[in-house]
């Protein structure tokens, strides 16, 4: 089957989300060709790997990101929360995360923000990326159409893909009118016309967050090119191997 293995925070069933240990442990498994995690923004300016835009739920830090520098970040345990094996894992920068995926993975990048919470974060990603001249190696994805839309601006050549959970009528035209060539679609609206639709547009389809075998099958045979996303890679490789 061609419907890749993209491994959703890294390997973030067995190992906390968003952190070198996660990524690593993605890495190790020979068809995981493609990793997602999330971006956003330290109060110093710097953009970091975490999902909530609290720290409550996957660090001992409490408050909002936005509010901590990158060296109060560091200072955080990110593993306890998930099992004592990983006690004193740190939080990534994604500069730490595209030096470590660079040449071995590729990577689905969702800019976390909401109405004006991260001025410029757009910018600031794709600079990362030119650094590690990753430009055709990663999409940059959001919920937010005005993100997308900027980034086109500031980087033309850079893939960018639409988040959505819904299927809108005109689905297709907004991607088309936000110059999108991926669309992130949670795996319960998704269906083999739109899969085949978006296909013949030149889009990649990416379904989420799937980690039980029988759907990943069912989603699978809606289309060959689907991406699979999902916290276990071991249930896809039982799955679709």
């Amino acid at each position: 089957m061609n419907n890749l293995c993209v491994a959703h925070r890294g390997f973030s069933g067995k190992a906390p989300e968003n952190t070198m240990a996660s990524v690593r442990m993605a890495m190790q498994i020979p068809y995981v060709q493609w990793v997602e995690v999330d971006v956003q923004l330290t109060k110093d300016g710097v953009p970091i790997l975490i999902h909530d835009f609290t720290l409550n739920r996957t660090t001992d830090g409490r408050g909002p990101v936005k509010e901590k520098t990158l060296e109060e970040l560091k200072r955080l345990d990110a593993g306890s929360w998930k099992s004592k094996v990983f006690k004193g894992e740190r939080l990534i920068t994604l500069d730490e995360f595209l030096k470590g995926v660079c040449g071995r993975l590729r990577a689905n990048i969702e800019i976390k923000t909401r109405g004006n919470l991260y001025p410029g974060i757009e910018e600031k990603v794709v600079a990362a990326i030119k650094r590690y001249r990753m430009e055709h190696d990663v999409v940059l994805t959001s919920f937010e159409p005005r993100i997308l839309a900027k980034i086109k601006e500031i980087a033309r050549g850079i893939h960018t893909g639409l988040i959505i959970e819904g299927k809108p009528k005109d689905l297709l035209l907004r991607l088309e009118l936000l110059r999108c060539s991926f669309l992130s679609i949670s795996h319960r609206y998704l269906s083999a016309d739109l899969a085949s639709r978006a296909a013949k547009l030149g889009m990649n389809v990416m379904a989420w967050t799937i980690d039980d075998a029988r759907t990943m099958r069912r989603v699978a045979a809606l289309h060959e090119d689907i991406l699979i996303c999902t916290n276990r890679p071991d249930v896809w490789q039982d799955a679709m191997l």
